[in-house]
């Protein structure tokens, strides 16, 4: 401002042309600026909350998959020993026919030799 502009405002004076239309202007932006920044801690609240449910879902999901990985073993094992008992199983059956087999001819040839006695 000139001497000459300063020379007639006085404290009674109103304000210079445009002045108050800043001010509004100023005072909008102030509150966009402060609405903003609640929505900013609002979000920054949330990532951080979001961040620490991924984290227990992540350490959740790492216990499963660990004992799903356990099952899948105990059941190859179980299937695999579970086979193998069928195999004597079935080898034993096998021995047993084959032997009765045996003793029966045996018994039927003894019959036969002490008939013929």
């Amino acid at each position: 401002m000139g001497p000459e502009l300063l020379a007639t405002v006085g404290p009674d004076s109103p304000p210079a042309p445009g002045i108050e239309e800043l001010c509004t202007k100023r005072d909008e932006l102030s509150q966009q600026i402060q609405h903003e920044e609640e929505e900013k801690s609002k979000l920054q609240n949330d990532i951080r909350l979001l961040t620490e449910k991924l984290a227990r879902v992540n350490e959740s999901l790492a216990r499963k998959m660990a004992t799903r990985n356990e099952f899948e073993k105990t059941i190859v094992e179980t299937e695999a020993a579970y086979t193998k008992i069928l195999e004597s199983s079935q080898t034993l059956l096998n021995v047993l026919k084959r032997e009765a087999g045996n003793l029966s001819r045996a018994t039927d040839l003894k019959s036969s030799i002490t008939k013929e006695s």
